[in-house]
């Protein structure tokens, strides 16, 4: 079947590794499912991959790509839950050491077909397409918890969504509008900032600049280049969210003293559960809210798609069709 897989890693040139080709045929082991895709998102992950992050040498080669909608063997319309747990396991399986994503472990799902846990569907509404579809099972899933699980926030009340850009950003900012939180976002991007608000923000700024008020939680993605500002636009007995670190990990001044003389929470966030998928597409079909899509390519482009992530030539999904 055609594939796009990793064949080798590199931490300078991770396209080099990346291989547009035919792989095997998966076949499901008992419990689980063959799904035949029709759409699949980009995402970070997938780059990482590339640089041997989350992925072991002696798993390669390794089809790539978390995220998938299809069509089950029963002819029906399914998004794919990327999450995969020991099959013992019970309750929140991101709390599951063993937890892996599919392209980890288990082939991913940039090819003709992914095998996935039986579990691991959900349908897909007809409000939907594929493409869209295909965005959710991690970036959407991910600003999902961290909204309305590990955020905890309903409506009416604020949030700060920082760096909106990304597949996970633009995924914060159109959720929050539609759960009916007041949404601030910044950029350093002018272009990003006007984009922004055609999501849904109700107001942005520049990194870095003061809020009209003090939010009652900060979604916070970018790490070292925005942590400052995000623990200055707490509220006394705010939360900030954190699910990445895209500038960096190591911060020069966590703000400690901040953040307990005001009592903040400082909440980690790691993808999501089947049923908060399920509950995330049940949220977009009530609402009629959208995945914004930045390109729509054949997956034998892929590598074009690779290298526009790369480059950070990207404002919403890069999905890839078959």
């Amino acid at each position: 079947m055609f594939a796009v897989y990793a064949e080798s890693f590199s931490t300078d040139d991770p396209l080099s590794g990346l291989v547009v080709g035919e792989r095997p045929d998966p076949v499901a082991p008992d419990g689980w499912t063959t799904v035949t895709v029709k759409a699949a998102s980009l995402n970070h992950h997938d780059l990482w991959s590339l640089r041997g992050v989350g992925l072991k040498e002696d798993k390669l080669p390794m089809i790539l790509g978390c995220d998938a909608a299809g069509i089950d063997e029963d002819g029906n319309e399914v998004v794919v839950h990327a999450v995969v747990s020991d099959p013992n396991w019970r309750g929140d399986e991101t709390f599951d050491p063993g937890r892996s994503l599919l392209s980890e472990h288990h082939q991913g799902s940039f090819a003709d077909k992914v095998v996935v846990p039986r579990g691991n569907v959900v349908p897909k509404p007809a409000s939907l397409s594929f493409e869209q579809a295909a965005c959710l099972p991690t970036a959407w899933l991910t600003a999902y918890r961290m909204l309305f699980t590990q955020g905890g926030l309903k409506p009416g009340d604020s949030v700060l969504v920082q760096g909106a850009g990304g597949g996970v950003a633009t995924a914060l900012i159109t959720l929050a509008r539609a759960g009916g939180l007041k949404v601030f976002a910044t950029s350093r991007d002018e272009a990003k900032r006007a984009k922004a608000l055609e999501l849904g923000a109700h107001e942005v700024f520049e990194s870095g600049e003061r809020l009209p008020f003090k939010v009652d939680a900060v979604m916070e993605t970018v790490g070292r280049a925005t942590w400052s500002h995000s623990v200055r636009s707490l509220r006394p007995g705010g939360k900030i969210v954190i699910s990445g670190t895209t500038s960096g990990p190591d911060v020069d001044d966590a703000g400690l003293m901040r953040i307990f003389f005001l009592q903040l929470q400082v909440i980690g966030s790691t993808m999501g559960t089947r049923d908060e998928l399920g509950s995330l597409v049940q949220l977009l079909d009530a609402s009629g809210s959208a995945p914004l899509i930045d390109r729509t390519m054949p997956m034998e482009q892929a590598r074009d798609g690779f290298a526009a992530m790369a480059d950070g030539d990207v404002f919403g999904k890069i999905v890839f069709t078959r």
